[in-house]
């Protein structure tokens, strides 16, 4: 069965996993992970995309990016994971894949679930009971989008801006966002378009990316759980 080809649109910010294979470890030393962020930055910068949010877990990778151009996920996928590879296999004297076969990736709606998306990102150490709170994780961007923490890797996208004006107003407003929590709803819209790489949003984002790429991209998929049709 032939691949599906990959959906990236200029300007339209797109949740990547990747896992490790068979779902094993692919960070081993806090060194691993200092190694990966510092890929992540250079290739993000080569490749002109935007980070918003990312989260190393011990054994995948969340990251949430608008690229400039089509190419830019790719590409910036592809040289993170090739350096990293390389410098796995190097440092642990290793061979063979580290990664999970093609990584999954969904275009998201920004004005319906991009915040939703980044909480789902930072929040992942705590739904997997490594923490209690996203900023006792130290492998995430939850510590420079709540507390200003300097993260070289973070490109803040449109939306986050317009908590507030004034920074630090702005770091208290997305804090207050962790207050609540992540409707169940929304965990199984992003969970489900990241499974199938599917465009995460309402029919007529969907429809929209449709006529963009002018080819159908599937029915396995289609925003919140509703009656009826947005």
């Amino acid at each position: 069965m032939p691949r599906k080809p990959r959906m990236y649109l200029p300007g339209v910010p797109c949740h990547v996993i990747q896992r490790g294979n068979n779902r094993d470890a692919c960070f081993f030393a806090e060194e691993d992970y200092l190694f990966y962020r510092e890929c992540l930055g250079s290739a993000a910068r080569r490749y002109r995309v935007a980070v918003h949010a990312y989260v190393l877990m011990t054994n995948h990778v969340h990251i949430l990016m608008s690229p400039e151009d089509e190419a830019g996920v790719s590409r910036v996928v592809q040289s993170v994971g090739r350096r990293y590879v390389q410098y796995v296999n190097r440092t642990y004297r290793r061979s063979g894949t580290l990664w999970e076969g093609r990584h999954k990736s969904s275009l998201v709606q920004a004005e319906s679930y991009l915040m939703a998306c980044q909480r789902y990102i930072e929040l992942n150490p705590v739904r997997a009971g490594m923490v209690e709170h996203p900023g006792d994780y130290r492998w995430s961007s939850y510590n420079h989008n709540a507390w200003g923490h300097p993260d070289p890797i973070i490109s803040p996208h449109s939306l986050y801006l317009r908590l507030s004006r004034y920074r630090s107003d702005r770091l208290g407003a997305y804090r207050d966002l962790f207050d609540i929590e992540l409707p169940p709803g929304d965990i199984h819209c992003i969970r489900k378009a990241a499974s199938f790489s599917m465009p995460l949003g309402n029919n007529r984002f969907r429809d929209q990316i449709e006529s963009v790429l002018n080819r159908r991209i599937g029915q396995a998929y289609r925003g919140r759980p509703r009656r009826g049709r947005e």
